[in-house]
């Protein structure tokens, strides 16, 4: 009977002195579900985890994605996305979690399956126009809406090509969100 005692006691004793398990913060991974603002958004290009440049845009998979305030399971959903290929940027990685940005501000963890390297664009704003050259006096093809999702193709100077609904052509930067100030896109 003294050795259960003395058994239980050590067993005790050693989970009293285990370590707590280690938060998102603790993992270098802020937890998050904030939003910061528009002149912090881009941090000078660096290698995630997987080698990968961040920031980078990417879009969501599916039409309903979890923004968590950590990475992983166990930290509680902050936002439900319901909207497929809108475009996000992803700020930071940890494991197969990757911590993202919308078009808002808004900063959160999602699951890297829920994303999809498929660039889009969101147009911002107000009513656009769609121009069949990339310059104001290019003959318009459409008036595009804000918050319709295009596909983007491709960035020359302060213009890019996209395409939605079976249209094609050109938007200026500033008139949708996922496409940097100088980035090439091809």
């Amino acid at each position: 009977m003294a050795w259960h005692i003395a058994t239980i006691c050590a067993l005790a004793a050693a989970l009293l002195l285990q370590t707590p398990p280690a938060t998102a913060q603790d993992s270098g991974a802020p937890a998050s579900g904030t939003t910061e603002p528009a002149e912090t958004k881009r941090q000078a290009e660096r290698p995630g985890r997987t080698g990968l440049p961040l920031p980078r845009f990417v879009s969501l998979r599916a039409n309903e994605v979890n923004l968590r305030t950590g990475p992983g399971v166990r930290y509680p959903i902050d936002w439900v996305y319901r909207r497929r290929d809108l475009p996000v940027e992803i700020i930071d990685e940890h494991e197969t979690w990757r911590r993202i940005r919308d078009w808002e501000g808004t900063i959160g963890w999602v699951h890297q399956s829920m994303l999809q390297g498929a660039r889009k664009a969101m147009v911002t704003g107000e009513l656009r126009i769609l121009r069949k050259l990339p310059k104001r006096a290019a003959a318009p093809i459409a008036r595009v809406e804000p918050g319709v999702i295009a596909r983007l193709e491709a960035c020359e100077g302060g213009w890019c090509k996209v395409s939605l609904e079976g249209l094609s052509g050109w938007l200026e930067r500033h008139e949708f969100y996922g496409v940097y100030p100088r980035e090439k896109v091809e």
